[in-house]
Parts: C-alpha cells; structure tokens; sequence
C-alpha cells in the first residue's frame, strides 16, 4: 500500500469511528453496563491511545504525549507498557470529557499525519495497518457495548431510526422451512493466512490439516427455527446442554436469546439498534452464546442424526470451496447493525457477516506459533484458554476487516456479540 493509501485508510477508518457516536449523547458515552461492556468515550481514547503508544512516541521525534495519564487510563491489556486502570471501572471514568476525547484524538491525528508523510518505513507501516484494524474492532466492541447499554435503559431507546429490510421492501428472501447442505470432500487441506499477506498473528502459520468429508449448511440457523427450539423447551431441558451450559442456564435464566422479549403469550419481539422490533423468522439468530449454539446443534440432531456445530478447520475450508465475499456480505458499511435475512441464492450463503459463527474448537495456537515479541505479543496469543473460535464476521463488522482465514474468539457464556450458529453434518 502506497503511503497515500495508507493516510488515506488512516482517514477514512479514523472517521468513521466518529460517525459511530455521533446519535450519542454524552451520557451515552460514559456508561459501563457490565465489566465487558466498555463505554463509548472509553474505545474512542483507547483507540488513539493505541496510535500514540505504538508509533508516535517510538517514531515520530519531539512528540509530546497529549496527557501524562492518559496512558494509566486507556491501556487496555499490555502489561508491557505499564499499569492501566481496573477494566470493570472503566465506566467512573466521567472525566476526561468528551469534548477532551475528540480533541486527543484530533492531537494524534494531526501528528499521525506527520509520520505518515515523512516515515514511509515498512515497521511504520505494518504498524499503522495493525492499529486501523485495532480500531475496526474497536468499533464493532462500540456498537455491540452501546447496544446493551441501551437495553438496559427501560426506555428501550433506540440508536437509529429503523433501517430497511427485505420484508419492508418486498424482496425475496431464502426459503427456511428447510435446510441444505453443500459436501465437501475428504482431502488434505491448508489452513490460516499465507505470510505477506496482512493478518492477525493467530491466523499463521498456514499449515496442512486432514479432514474427512462432510457437509455444511447452506444458511445460519434462523430466529424462526430458534423459536421451535424454545418451544419445544430447548432451555427447559438438561439432556440438551453441557454441564456448564446448564449451570448457566439455572443460574442466569436464561430462555431466549438475549434481547429477544415477548408479553405473556404474546408473539417475541428483539431489540435492536433502531429500537424494539418483531422477530423475523427469516433473519439469522444472533446474541446466542456457545453453550446455546451447542444445545441447538443437540436438539437439531434430534430429528436430523449428525448434526453439530462445524470445526473452526472444516468452517474456513468450506468459505474456500464456496465462495467468501465480503464485498457481498451484511457488515456495518451498509449502517443497518442488525443481521438482514439472507436473499434467495444457491449453494451457501451468508458466510460473510451477518452473524459471526460459533464453532466447535477451542481457541488455541495453530503448529509453529509463537507470539511477536514485544508489547504487541499479548494482542491475541495470552487469551488461548477457556475461549471458543467464531468465524466469518457480522453486521457489526466493518467490510475491509474480515477475512476467511480471521478468528474471532470468546468466553462459552459471551451473547452480548454478533453471534449466531451454522450447522454441519
């Protein structure tokens, strides 16, 4: 990427994470509803932060840090640069202000525009490529905190005013009153992301895995099929989950995907971004956790023997076979923010955005990985343990982000995210 690409993805990213709290309030901005769940203003500093740290004060000379303490207070994770301030405080954080925010992000973009115009060097470069795609996350971790913070107001206000859908505009949609499957044929296969090419450092090393046949659906599991399943007492019944998942279940109650609501005997209705909404039995479930994707996948083989949820291996060999576009998928640029039902089409869809995907493997380092040195080891490799491997991004994700080979992870118990299920067989 040229250097006047690079300011220009600089520009474009960096806007955009502005444009995500412009419906904010300030108070919106400040609220921390779970330790998880970060405030607004908290990933807009932590995301310049990130770019401060990491470039400016190592590469650009005579560069004054913004606020002595703003390092204390938006390091997220990294040990090796210091102390930082208790994640699940994050939200007493009422001063800086807002307006304080926007003017240290203006003070790191300016001087980021002065490394970007006399620092060309290919460290420079890999780095800033690394701290845009930080802040894509940092941007999907916004909109997915803000939209609990808003269902945890009783107001149940909405961020923005409802989007579009097929159903409005009278689109055809997949039929979903059944399920099909593509095969994939037993082989030797090559997994992860070639070297050059940029990714996450647990995307690598691309190596050889063996997988004997098998078949992936054509579709994510939609809200209509996710209502059978509570009907039919998926979260009533012990014999359908793992032990731990059941011990949550008791424990947090849960019966229904997370924002799903419904009056007693009433039709079940969603919050979304644009406010309450009816379920649509033709989008894909979403803000499931594993535990649920897993009790799914049971209840389903029920009446389909072989069911279950694919492996990270099989998931990323069958976006080869068939087809991962995300210039094609559901993903933030469109601004809708909610899975849309997926349009009629042959062979697998939806691989792309839309909801990121559970699979059935834990999250652990591929053969050979061993991770960078430095500050910017602990981004991914320190989280290899009791996390569970998503792939295929979500709605909530921003286009340029997302890649076949990029995996996403979380705790068994996590709903608050994008996530939804596709089966395999």
């Amino acid at each position: 990427m040229t250097g006047a690409a690079l300011a220009q993805r600089y520009a474009d990213v960096r806007a955009f994470s502005e444009r995500l709290v412009k419906p904010l309030s300030p108070e919106d901005c400040v609220v921390q509803p779970m330790p998880d769940a970060s405030p607004a203003k908290w990933h807009l500093a932590h995301t310049t932060w990130f770019f401060e740290a990491f470039l400016l004060k190592p590469y650009l000379s005579k560069y004054q840090v913004f606020h002595p303490k703003f390092g204390f207070l938006f390091n997220s994770y990294y040990n090796a640069l210091g102390p930082r301030h208790a994640r699940a405080a994050r939200g007493l954080l009422t001063r800086p202000s807002m307006e304080e925010v926007l003017d240290y992000r203006e003070h790191v973009d300016s001087h980021m525009a002065e490394l970007l115009a006399e620092n060309e060097s290919v460290e420079t470069a890999r780095l800033i490529e690394v701290g845009l795609n930080h802040e894509q996350q940092h941007q999907e971790l916004l909109l997915t905190d803000i939209k609990y913070t808003l269902w945890r107001n009783p107001l149940r206000p909405a961020y923005q005013e409802p989007q579009e859908t097929a159903a409005t505009t009278g689109e055809a949609g997949l039929q979903v009153d059944s399920r099909s499957f593509t095969a994939i044929e037993e082989g030797l296969y090559e997994i992860g992301r070639d070297a050059g090419a940029f990714c996450y450092d647990n995307e690598q090393p691309r190596h050889r895995v063996w997988r004997d046949g098998y078949q992936i659906a054509d579709r994510p599991v939609t809200c209509g099929e996710w209502a059978a399943f509570i009907e039919d007492g998926g979260y009533r019944r012990p014999e359908l989950w793992l032990s731990a998942g059941w011990a949550a279940v008791q424990r947090e109650e849960w019966q229904a995907p997370l924002y799903w609501e419904r009056a007693k005997d009433g039709p079940w209705r969603t919050f979304t971004l644009s406010g309450m909404a009816p379920i649509d039995p033709a989008e894909p479930v979403c803000h499931v956790n594993y535990y649920e994707a897993d009790a799914f996948a049971r209840w389903a083989a029920l009446s389909e023997p072989g069911l279950r949820l694919p492996t990270e291996h099989e998931w990323e060999i069958a976006a080869a076979a068939c087809g991962f576009a995300p210039s094609q998928g559901d993903f933030a640029d469109g601004g809708r923010f909610h899975p849309s039902a997926l349009p009629a089409a042959d062979g697998v869809a939806g691989l792309a955005g839309g909801v990121w995907e559970w699979t059935a493997s834990p999250y652990i380092a591929y053969p050979g990985y061993a991770p960078p040195a430095g500050a910017l080891g602990e981004y991914n490799g320190k989280f290899m343990c009791d996390q569970w491997v998503l792939r295929g991004g979500s709605c909530a994700t921003t286009a340029s982000h997302i890649r076949a080979t990029y995996r996403n992870f979380f705790p068994a118990d996590a709903r608050w995210q994008f996530s939804g299920v596709r089966l395999a067989k």
